[in-house]
């Protein structure tokens, strides 16, 4: 029993992500997953799995990467065979790298992830995500979006082939820079929480080396098991998508009317 309020199993889980398989392993093959599991269900504490040194089965690809002092084996999700046995650890949420195999120093997404402080305010942050897409429109880049199935959204956009994490990172935080710049009364950059005087956090962070988001189509620890689910930009300005709206038990129906929102990005 992982979400023991909403009656949800492992089973259940395993159920839903062999469903979202077909739409799900686009995003994930050749990225680096990082496990968060729940062995005793979300409401006892749960941990980040990155290893997969031991345990695992021979057939399960991997991709050793260093590490400070070492090295770490991620595990590696290319078919619907593996994703279910990252969901037999009671993985709830895999998360990914923003770069692909064979090149993992080059990255092919950039990811804006806007962090509200609560739930009490989801005109602030429909604002903005609005405002970041229209500053990324300034840049020439068009953006997709997805609800974080937590408390904001995600905001991605694809890079050109040989794009360097580094020069991800520097541009991530130049446009995080210039949105915070024009409100910074309800924006902020500031990484620890007690500075962030209830503002929305633009969270750069996720595109070093080694960082990682929750992959599209991914359910997260919270109680009605909600998902990172693509969403429109329509959606998001209607407040038809809020960042729990999607959940394990309604998107698949949600699936085969609309498919994968974000089968253009690449």
């Amino acid at each position: 029993m992982l979400f023991p309020a909403d009656g949800i199993t492992k089973g259940e889980l395993a159920t839903y992500y062999e469903a979202v398989a077909p739409l799900m392993l686009p995003h994930l093959r050749g990225r680096p997953v990082t496990m968060e599991r729940y062995p005793s269900g979300i409401d006892k504490k749960g941990f980040i799995q990155k290893d997969v040194s031991k345990g695992y089965p021979e057939w399960l690809e991997r991709v050793e990467v260093p590490k400070k002092g070492g090295t770490v084996h991620h595990a590696l999700v290319s078919d619907t065979r593996s994703l279910l046995w990252v969901v037999n650890q009671n993985t709830i949420t895999p998360h990914v790298w923003t770069s692909r195999l064979p090149n993992l120093l080059q990255a092919d997404l950039c990811v804006f992830d806007l962090d509200p402080a609560g739930d009490d305010d989801p005109e602030a942050l429909r604002g903005a995500a609005l405002a970041l897409r229209a500053l990324l429109l300034e840049h020439g880049r068009e953006s997709w979006v997805k609800t974080s199935g937590s408390k904001g959204f995600h905001i991605v956009i694809p890079l050109a082939p040989g794009t360097r994490k580094g020069e991800a990172v520097r541009y991530a935080n130049r446009v995080g820079r210039q949105l915070v710049e024009r409100d910074a009364d309800h924006l902020t950059q500031e990484f620890n929480k007690k500075d962030r005087g209830g503002r929305i956090y633009v969270d750069t962070g996720r595109n070093g080396y080694s960082a990682t988001f929750a992959a599209a189509y991914a359910v997260r620890p919270k109680a009605g098991a909600p998902v990172s689910a693509p969403c429109t930009w329509d959606e998001l300005a209607s407040g038809a998508a809020l960042s729990r709206t999607f959940t394990l038990r309604t998107l698949p129906d949600r699936i085969a009317r609309v498919g994968d929102l974000w089968e253009e990005l690449a």
